[in-house]
């Protein structure tokens, strides 16, 4: 991070503006990038509504633990969201 960065992120916060990302939120993202789907044809594929994938996209909610060991299985193999379809 360079000091401009940390300045802007030091002044959004004593704003209140600043946003807070979860490692689960990046893990999420991560894995549906790596697949190249959107967000429905994720939440399809894992077999959850898309309101609750973009849920947990955006922070509101975390997703449960075996989410969350399915997403980083998916993030190492993304060929295996494919064998989740069939």
């Amino acid at each position: 991070m360079k000091l401009p960065d940390v300045r802007q992120a030091l002044t959004e916060a004593k704003a209140g503006a600043g946003r807070v990302t979860t490692p689960e939120q990046l893990l999420v993202r991560s894995a549906r990038a790596k697949t190249g789907l959107s967000q429905q044809a994720f939440a399809d594929r894992i077999a959850t509504p898309v309101a609750t994938l973009r849920d947990w996209e955006q922070g509101r909610f975390a997703p449960p633990g075996e989410v969350i060991c399915l997403l980083r299985l998916i993030e190492r193999h993304p060929d295996l969201s494919e064998e989740l379809a069939a």
